[in-house]
């Protein structure tokens, strides 16, 4: 991943880790399920009117919303709203980045390099020592609160697997689009769950200091962490494997776990911040790019695939540290082969232009 990259991936990082304190104020005011209907309906209506489509196939805009809109903000907003503080939220939701990898293994065929096994397993080592000492505080989280921030971590990494099918050469707007998906079943949620009194409420009572506030928080939620933040988020995801880039997600709950000591007067103690310290080390280490080698094993080519693993479209290559980065790269003025010279390569095996001529050469 080139340098430049590594720098937006910490940049997203960042803005998601003061995104924590940000929920926290809105959650102050709004139920859960209605604050992320709202969260997201702010993006929609405007992409609605104003945003052409992305040229990506419906099924990968609806499983990113689904996974990284619906999932993991409708468990991530209950488990805040029940009692898992705000430090805590930001370290166990960072799971998604395990999660990523290990469902890009089993479903994408993504080939985990011994760098990023090794940089992922130190990161996760300090999650979990940060969590293990987390859960030993007194008014520490129980274990439901735990386990539903898990399962928005599961979430958002089935919507990080949707966001790299989708190879989307405009990702911006793909993220756009995204945020179409989750306001009108989280609204019937709401409405179903928490009820039309605590949704009145909760805008009838705007004009205090805690309105204010989150109102401000919500801002913060939608403009930085969604737009900008998940917007830089799907760029990356769209160039490089996801196994290279979910493992910045892990810097996060420095910056929320750091934030949230700050804002909110959560202590964060040494040890902490030392086990913080050994997840960027992970991360830096997850995120070293692949070697280069004039070598290959006899009838392979980084370039090829045999076929997509059961269950998904063609299109997404097995072996995540070959040249998938420069063929996901979005291009100013994109050239595509003829669908019909594609639709015959993928299903009968038929051999490119550039083996075809390479054969010829060497009959002569």
């Amino acid at each position: 991943m080139p340098l430049r990259d590594r720098f937006l991936a910490v940049l997203v990082a960042l803005c998601w880790g003061l995104n924590f304190p940000a929920i926290h104020l809105s959650l102050e005011q709004f139920p859960p399920f209605f604050l992320v209907a709202v969260r997201f309906s702010l993006i929609a209506v405007p992409t609605l009117l104003l945003v052409r489509r992305p040229a990506v196939p419906w099924r990968w805009i609806l499983g990113y919303g689904f996974g990284f809109g619906v999932l993991q903000f409708v468990f991530l907003y209950l488990a805040m709203a029940t009692g898992m503080p705000t430090g805590l939220a930001s370290l166990v939701l960072q799971s998604s980045a395990p999660f990523t990898v290990l469902l890009g293994g089993v479903l994408l065929h993504e080939r985990l390099r011994a760098p990023q096994a090794a940089g992922i397993g130190l990161a996760v080592l300090g999650l979990v020592g940060i969590a293990v000492h987390r859960s030993g505080l007194g008014g520490g989280a129980t274990l439901l609160p735990v386990v539903l921030t898990l399962c928005g971590g599961l979430g958002w990494a089935f919507g990080n697997l949707a966001n790299r099918q989708a190879r989307a050469a405009e990702p911006f707007r793909l993220t756009l689009w995204m945020s179409v998906v989750p306001p009108i079943p989280l609204l019937a949620l709401s409405l179903a769950v928490e009820g039309p009194d605590a949704i009145r409420t909760s805008l009838t009572t705007l004009g205090t200091r805690q309105g204010a506030l989150a109102l401000g928080g919500l801002l913060f939620t939608v403009v930085i962490a969604t737009v900008v933040g998940s917007g830089v988020w799907t760029s990356l995801m769209a160039r490089h494997p996801s196994s290279v880039v979910a493992p910045f997600s892990m810097l996060v709950p420095v910056v929320g776990i750091a934030a949230s000591w700050l804002l909110l007067r959560e202590a964060t103690p040494l040890v902490e911040i030392a086990l913080g310290a050994l997840v960027v080390a992970g991360v830096v280490l997850g995120a070293r790019p692949a070697g280069t080698s004039s070598r290959r094993a006899p009838g392979r080519s980084a370039d090829r695939w045999a076929g997509p693993p059961a269950g998904l479209s063609a299109g997404q290559p097995t072996d995540a540290t070959s040249a998938v980065a420069t063929a996901a790269t979005p291009s100013p003025r994109p050239v595509s082969p003829r669908p019909s010279v594609v639709v015959a390569e993928t299903l009968t095996g038929a051999p490119a232009a550039a083996d075809i001529t390479a054969s010829a050469s060497a009959r002569r």
